[in-house]
């Protein structure tokens, strides 16, 4: 008797257990995605994550949160993620800044790319060189001539120390043959507040997140970093059209997750993206912002990320950046 009602239970357990399982299953899939930006409310890569976060929870049948980060040039939101379990619940957008660090910052709290695992090289966004309206410049001719008459005394800002937006500053000063003094700020947002005020006379910025000022006229277009004019905005000569035939600088963005996410994880996660960046709402979006969408399977990215490491550590090095 003890034996038969003893079975008898198990085996109501365990048809219990079968009946709730969908159900678990789904409650965990169902779980939200962290993405942890390093990057301010407002910048290149915090407007593209917004842009496609609808149609991407819907590919992955799980709400998103947008979680921005910023500080110290990336290094705060990305010791997040570092830290993260590799379950597939936290992830990040980041753009160039990621492989740039190495190189400009004497310790980080994490390896690049060692703590993490690169999932898909999504695209790049173009860069603009915008002014205050005061500075008495509406090309690049003219802005080297009035950057030489200041002999150094005009500013430029930047997203933070080592960010792509600082090093592209650094680039353009260095092929101009010119001099300005760095303001570092944290994030873009701030760094467009102070633009915009006259607080520093130029800066170097994601397309998407001046689009908005440029048609209000709260800054002017100097040129575009870009080897073709962007057809989101037309009317911005590119600088090597101006005479600066080397420079050209690519803000591209990547979906990355902590180190030790599992395959089947990595492999779900590229799906969803390709299937959210493919909607025809986010396409739409992606052409008007300017961003060219190119998703790279997750081993080109992987090696993408290596190349992009040595790249960088070269360009540092020419313009003379120091290690902070």
């Amino acid at each position: 008797m003890a034996r038969s009602a003893f079975s008898r239970r198990r085996a109501l357990f365990a048809l219990l257990a079968t009946a709730l399982a969908p159900a678990i299953v789904a409650a965990q899939s169902e779980r939200p995605i962290r993405f942890v930006l390093p990057n301010a409310v407002g910048s290149g890569v915090d407007i593209i994550t917004r842009t496609v976060q609808p149609a991407l929870s819907k590919a992955l049948g799980q709400p998103i949160v947008v979680d921005n980060q910023p500080g110290a040039g990336g290094v705060v939101g990305l010791q997040t993620l570092a830290r993260a379990a590799p379950d597939g619940l936290t992830l990040s957008i980041v753009s160039n800044n990621v492989v740039i660090l190495p190189s400009v910052m004497k310790s980080l709290p994490f390896q690049m790319p060692g703590d993490f695992t690169p999932i898909a090289a999504i695209g790049y966004t173009p860069v603009a060189l915008v002014v205050n309206p005061k500075v008495p410049a509406a090309n690049a001719r003219e802005l080297i001539a009035w950057l030489k008459e200041r002999k150094g005394e005009a500013n430029y800002g930047s997203s933070g120390n080592g960010t792509i937006l600082h090093l592209a500053a650094e680039i353009f000063l260095d092929e101009a043959g010119v001099r300005a003094r760095h303001v570092p700020y944290r994030g873009v947002s701030p760094m467009l507040t102070d633009a915009v005020s006259g607080q520093v006379d130029f800066v170097l910025s994601a397309l998407p997140a001046v689009q908005g000022h440029l048609k209000s006229g709260t800054l002017r277009p100097i040129g575009m970093a870009t080897a073709q004019r962007v057809a989101a905005a037309p009317d911005i000569p590119t600088f090597v059209e101006q005479g600066l035939a080397r420079y050209v600088v690519e803000a591209w963005f990547a979906l990355i997750g902590p180190k030790g996410l599992a395959a089947a994880e990595v492999q779900r996660l590229h799906a969803a993206l390709r299937q959210a960046f493919a909607d025809p709402a986010v396409a739409d979006a992606m052409a008007k912002q300017g961003n060219v969408i190119d998703i790279q399977p997750p081993e080109k990215t992987v090696e993408f990320f290596r190349n992009e490491l040595a790249r960088y550590a070269a360009i540092v090095k020419k313009v003379g950046l120091e290690a902070q």
